[in-house]
């Protein structure tokens, strides 16, 4: 029997007539590279804030196993710690590789703003622990130089904002029990092979201390590839006892006239999500697999069914393959395709980005994920 067909395209049956096969490869072109771009949007906020959420997450994690106490606290507010003006005591004394030793607290960067320092500059450090102390460099209250290193972009970017210091701006360290407050002073901007900037004396090799400095180091240009270096230096001015209270720079007053330490705030959402991503994928995936289940139980596929009757006849599509194969009604479907989308997203962030920035070369690059030296 002939099959006739209407002018707008459909059989006398109710069958659509489909496309041409150029149209459908070409379709299908069309959704792989939507695909693509889609990917590489989602890298490039998985390296400017997903990063950063884990990055605080896992600083979280070092402080809280820690034994480092609380100032000491006056009432429901803080007590301002007096400035000690004898010579300081050191500490640490030494430190091995991605250790604990410090948290920094620059007052410019914000109310809230503190990172963890540990020891060593390696990758893995700077972008999991927020700041990296220079092995060779002076530790807290030693003649000489304190040099910290950090990231400019991603990771948690704790020296995004180093060009907005002003001159006597207060750079703190805090250690288990001790205050350190600097004051800033300038900043220069050198090619990687300046290390001189991180001597005992900044820009003197060589020279013998017989003062305390501290020196922060972070990559130039903030977006691009790192070609410069932009090094902000400061001066000791007082050391203080953390059993005595806080520093008078990071105090603010409360409602109740009372001292508050606003650098005490809770971690924030993304990072609590980033430390149990992997168990929310587990969940995603468990509720896939009893939804799925289910509507198959009560529904099957409607979508196949349809075509198998001859109702209708679907044009070439990935995604809408994808979908004809989920069970039960549109509603189901599609709730089915969004936990797929999500698993995926959370994939991406918690394995495959993390394993393209370290291992694919010009991703290496922009990422990044070297040591800032």
């Amino acid at each position: 029997m002939t099959r006739t067909t209407t002018r707008a395209g459909r059989s006398v049956a109710g069958r659509p007539r489909g496309g041409s096969a150029a149209s459908t490869a070409l379709g299908i072109i069309a959704e792989i590279l939507i695909t693509m771009a889609a990917v590489l949007a989602l890298y490039i906020v998985w390296q400017l804030w997903w990063t950063g959420a884990e990055a605080e997450a896992a600083q979280t994690d070092q402080r809280n196993a820690t034994s480092w106490v609380d100032p000491a606290k006056n009432g429901n507010g803080y007590r301002i710690a007096p400035k000690q003006t004898s010579a300081p005591p050191v500490q640490p004394q030494s430190a091995q590789t991605g250790e604990l030793i410090a948290q920094l607290y620059v007052p410019r960067f914000g109310q809230t703003w503190h990172r963890n320092v540990v020891e060593g500059i390696d990758a893995y450090q700077l972008s999991r622990h927020g700041l990296g102390h220079y092995p060779q460099s002076q530790m807290p209250g030693q003649l000489g130089n304190v040099a910290i290193a950090g990231h400019r972009s991603g990771y948690g970017e704790p020296l995004a904002h180093v060009d907005t210091l002003q001159a006597g701006d207060k750079i703190i360290i805090r250690t288990k029990d001790y205050w350190y407050v600097y004051s800033y002073t300038d900043y220069t901007i050198v090619t990687p092979d300046h290390t001189e900037v991180v001597a005992a004396v900044p820009n003197e090799p060589g020279a013998t201390p017989t003062e305390r400095y501290v020196t922060l180091t972070t990559c130039e240009p903030r977006y691009t590839t790192a070609t410069h270096r932009w090094i902000s230096y400061g001066k000791f001015d007082y050391w203080a006892k953390v059993s005595d209270g806080i520093p008078s720079e990071l105090a603010t007053t409360g409602a109740s006239g009372s001292v508050q330490f606003t650098q005490n705030a809770d971690a924030s959402l993304e990072s609590r999500i980033a430390a149990s991503l992997v168990n929310i994928i587990v969940a995603l995936a468990i509720a896939y697999v009893v939804v799925y289940c289910s509507a198959l139980l009560a529904w099957r596929y409607p979508a196949l069914r349809a075509i198998r009757l001859g109702h209708r006849r679907p044009s070439g599509s990935l995604y809408g393959w994808m979908y004809r194969l989920q069970p039960g009604p549109a509603a189901i479907r599609w709730a089915l395709m969004l936990i797929v989308a999500v698993t995926i997203v959370g994939c991406l962030f918690e394995w495959a980005f993390p394993w393209a920035a370290s291992n694919i070369p010009y991703l290496k690059v922009t990422s990044n994920f070297v040591s800032v030296e």
